[in-house]
C-alpha cells in the first residue's frame, strides 16, 4: 500500500491570525515571567537549605537572590577585606544549571502555551509577545539584583593554631576578622540576561511541535524541529538519569543533604559533562586546598591529580577511568540515548526525508546543543587570604578550576551526530509517520 500526506495545501491553510490583544499578551508576558521566577526561586531555596545556607546569618535571601541571578545569566562578584595590611581575594563564576533548567522549561512552556490554538502566528504579534516577555523579564532580573548583595565574616574554625595565628596578625598587622561578600555586577548582569531570555524564547520556538510560526519561516520547521526536539530530549535524558542515580546515593550511601543540594543546584553541571566526556570530548581543571565544591568523587580526585603542577588537568574517558573503570560506563551510554534521539528525530520528520539528510540535520543539531551546553559547565572558584601581599596562606586559600575543551567536544558531538543520524533514519524508515494515512491498494 502507498502512503499520502494528509497535509493541506498552503492555500487551504488558515490564514495568520493575531495571537492577543496588547493588554491580553502583556499578561500573558508577566505570567511566563512570574512563572519562570517563581519556579527558579522555589529550586533554588530548596538546594540553598539542602546546604545549609539557611544557617547563614542573616543572608539566606540575598544568596537566594544571586543564586537566581547567577542561573539567569548574570554576574555576580565576590569580594572580601581583612584590614589594611591583609587582604582577601574571592572570584566565582558558576551557573546552577539545575535551577537554569527549571526556570528555562516552566518559562518556555508559559509562553508558548497562549498559541497552541493558532494555525500560524503573524511576525509582528510573535515578536511583541517575545519583546514583552524579555522586557519584563530583564525589569524582573535588575529588581532581583539590587537584592543580590551582603557581606559575611569569615570564620577559621576546627585548628587551634589556625585562630592562634590570625589572632597574632590581628594584633601586629592591624587586621580585621576577614570578610567575604558578594555583589550582582547590574552591566554584564543584564546583557547576558537578555541573550539567556533570547535564547529560551528561540529554543522553545524551535522544539515545539505545534507552536505556528510566521508564514515566512514555515517551510524551516520540518528540517530544525525534530532534530532540535531530539537535542532537547537527549540533554533531560542525561538529567534524568543523573536524578535517578543521585537519589539512589541519598538513600543508599548517606550524606543525604549534601546530594539533594548538588541535584537541586548543579545537576546538568555533572551530567552534561557526563554526555559530553561520553562522546570523547574533554574538559581540563584543577582544584587545589581544602575548598571544593560539590562534585563526584572522581572528577575531584582527577582535578587533583597533578598535585602542586601549574599544569592543568585533562577530564576525559581515559582519565576517569584510570581512577575508577566504572567510568568506560559513559561511552555505551551515550551511544544508546543519542541513537535513541537520532531514531526520534526521524520518526518526527517527513517520510521523503532521506537518511543523509537525517545525518546532516542530527549532526549540526547535536555540534549546536553542546556548543550551548558545554560553555555553561564552566566552573572557576577561588578564595586565598594574603597578608603583606605575600601569596595566599595555603591553608586558607584554594581555587577549583573546571572548563570545557569546547571545540573538541563539538567537534566530536558532530562526528556523532551524523553517524546516529544516518542510523536513526535507517531505523525509522519502517515506522509509520503522523500526518500520513495508508491508501487503499487497487
Amino acid at each position: 500500500m502507498g502512503r499520502v500526506s494528509s497535509r493541506l495545501p498552503a492555500s487551504a491553510r488558515p490564514p495568520a491570525t493575531s495571537t492577543g490583544s496588547p493588554a491580553r499578551v502583556a499578561l500573558q508576558a508577566l505570567a511566563a515571567v512570574v512563572a519562570g521566577f517563581a519556579a527558579m526561586g522555589v529550586v533554588a531555596a530548596l538546594g540553598l537549605w539542602a546546604a545549609g545556607a539557611a544557617d547563614l546569618p542573616g543572608g539566606f535571601a540575598a544568596v537566594l537572590a544571586a543564586v537566581v541571578v547567577m542561573a539567569s545569566g548574570g554576574k555576580v562578584d565576590l569580594s572580601g577585606d581583612a584590614g589594611a595590611l591583609a587582604g582577601t581575594q574571592a572570584e566565582l563564576t558558576a551557573m546552577p544549571l539545575t535551577v537554569t533548567l527549571v526556570g528555562a522549561l516552566v518559562t518556555g512552556f508559559c509562553f508558548l502555551r497562549p498559541l497552541r490554538h493558532h494555525a500560524v502566528a503573524g511576525t509582528r504579534a510573535l515578536l511583541l509577545r517575545a519583546a514583552s516577555v524579555v522586557v519584563l523579564w530583564l525589569a524582573a532580573l535588575a529588581g532581583l539584583s539590587a537584592l543580590a548583595r551582603h557581606d559575611f565574616p569569615l570564620t577559621l574554625g576546627g585548628d587551634e593554631s589556625q585562630g592562634s595565628l590570625m589572632d597574632l596578625f590581628g594584633e601586629l598587622l592591624n587586621a580585621t576578622n576577614p570578610t567575604v561578600g558578594f555583589r550582582t555586577d547590574l552591566g554584564p548582569t543584564l546583557f547576558y540576561g537578555l541573550l539567556w531570555i533570547l535564547g529560551v524564547l528561540v529554543i522553545s520556538l524551535l522544539v515545539s511541535r505545534g507552536t505556528p510560526l510566521p508564514p515566512r519561516l514555515v517551510r524551516y520547521q520540518e528540517p530544525v524541529r525534530p532534530a532540535a526536539f531530539a537535542m532537547l530530549l537527549l540533554l533531560l535524558a542525561y538529567v534524568v538519569v543523573g536524578l535517578v542515580i543521585g537519589i539512589v546515593v541519598a538513600a543508599t550511601k548517606g550524606h543525604t543533604a549534601d546530594t539533594l543540594a548538588v541535584l537541586l543546584l548543579g545537576l546538568p553541571n555533572i551530567t552534561w559533562i557526563a554526555l559530553g566526556v561520553g562522546i570523547g570530548g574533554s574538559w581540563e581543571g584543577r582544584a587545589e586546598g581544602p575548598f571544593g565544591l560539590p562534585m563526584p568523587q572522581i572528577l575531584d580526585a582527577v582535578l587533583r591529580s597533578k598535585g602542586d603542577s601549574p599544569d592543568l588537568s585533562t577530564v576525559d574517558l581515559s582519565s576517569l577511568a584510570a581512577q575508577d573503570a566504572r567510568a568506560w560506563w559513559l561511552l555505551p551510554v551515550a551511544a544508546v540515548l543519542v541513537l535513541a534521539a537520532a531514531f526520534v528525530a526521524a520518526v518526527r520528520s517527513p517520510a521523503r526525508t532521506p537518511p543523509w539528510r537525517h545525518a546532516l540535520h542530527l549532526g549540526v543539531a547535536f555540534a549546536l546543543a553542546m556548543l550551548v551546553a558545554a560553555p555553561v559547565t564552566l566552573v572557576e572558584a577561588r578564595f586565598g587570604l594574603s597578608v603583606l601581599g605575600i601569596g595566599d596562606l595555603a591553608s586558607l586559600g584554594g581555587e577549583v578550576l573546571l572548563r570545557p575543551d569546547i571545540w573538541k567536544t563539538v567537534g566530536f558531538a558532530l562526528l556523532w551526530g551524523l553517524v546516529a543520524g544516518f542510523l536513526g533514519g535507517l531505523l525509522a524508515t519502517r515506522v509509520h509517520r503522523k500526518g500520513e494515512v495508508d491508501r487503499p491498494g487497487p
